[in-house]
């Protein structure tokens, strides 16, 4: 164990992304989770880390507006296209959703066939680089954020279907490049699941179990010098089981 690794240079930034993450991530995970499409978003996300990737093929640099648009486009269009065939095919729509998925996975390793860094640009796009993430970088992610927020609170149900797939796909894009797929589905999913029997002060117990699981996540990780992001994802499901299990057995 090294706790000398405890470092807030690095540290701080990176939980504050997580806060941020958690903050939009949880609100949407109950919704996804009520509505029974869990696994729209992780099609969702997985389509929009292609646009990354297919930005990164067409040479465009690095968390420039390129590929932004790029990634953007591509999550609304997966949007779109699963709320169209949630309406047009319902009975087999489950079938299409893993179809898109797949898809859009293989779809990235294609491109990322002839780079050189392809492995290490895959594994950064699932499993993240929150630790990289940078005091700068989080002013622009946090004022999006902050409009995201102010539009599911403002208008909740009057979004719509389509305008909350949109505005879904809008939050995934930016989560994904900010702390990788892995994360984004375990934040938006776990809590929501943990909480699924809470009928009072669910968003708060919420909140506070996705925040704890960040901030020890990231102590762990940078303690025993493991993979930030995979330590989190364990942390939040570890967290979560007394949370689901105190609650159904009450």
């Amino acid at each position: 164990m090294n706790f000398g690794a405890i470092d807030s240079g690095i540290l701080g930034p990176a939980f504050l992304a997580g806060v941020l993450v958690i903050l939009t991530h949880v609100p949407l995970g109950i919704q996804v989770l009520g509505r029974g499409i869990v696994f729209i978003d992780l099609a969702i996300a997985q389509v929009a880390g292609l646009g990354v990737i297919f930005a990164d093929w067409l040479g465009l640099a690095p968390l420039g507006w390129g590929v932004q648009a790029a990634a953007l486009c591509a999550a609304l269009a997966g949007a779109l296209w699963l709320t169209w065939t949630e309406r047009r095919w319902p009975e087999v729509q489950e079938a299409i959703i893993g179809t898109t998925f797949v898809l859009a996975a293989t779809g990235a390793l294609l491109l990322l066939a002839a780079n050189p860094r392809g492995g290490e640009h895959l594994k950064e796009l699932l499993v993240g680089q929150i630790l990289w993430v940078s005091w700068p970088r989080l002013v622009p992610v946090a004022a999006i954020y902050a409009v995201i927020l102010a539009l599911w609170f403002g208008l909740g149900e009057r979004l719509g279907r389509i305008g909350f797939y949109l505005l879904f796909a809008a939050t995934v894009t930016i989560s994904v490049q900010l702390v990788g797929l892995y994360l984004v589905f375990a934040s938006l999913i776990i809590p929501a699941l943990a909480t699924y029997y809470w009928r009072r002060r669910r968003l708060a117990v919420c909140y506070a179990l996705g925040i704890g699981g960040y901030a020890a996540g990231l102590v762990v990780s940078a303690v025993l010098d493991l993979p930030a992001g995979a330590v989190i994802v364990w942390a939040l499901a570890l967290l979560a089981v007394p949370v689901f299990v105190i609650r159904r057995a009450g």
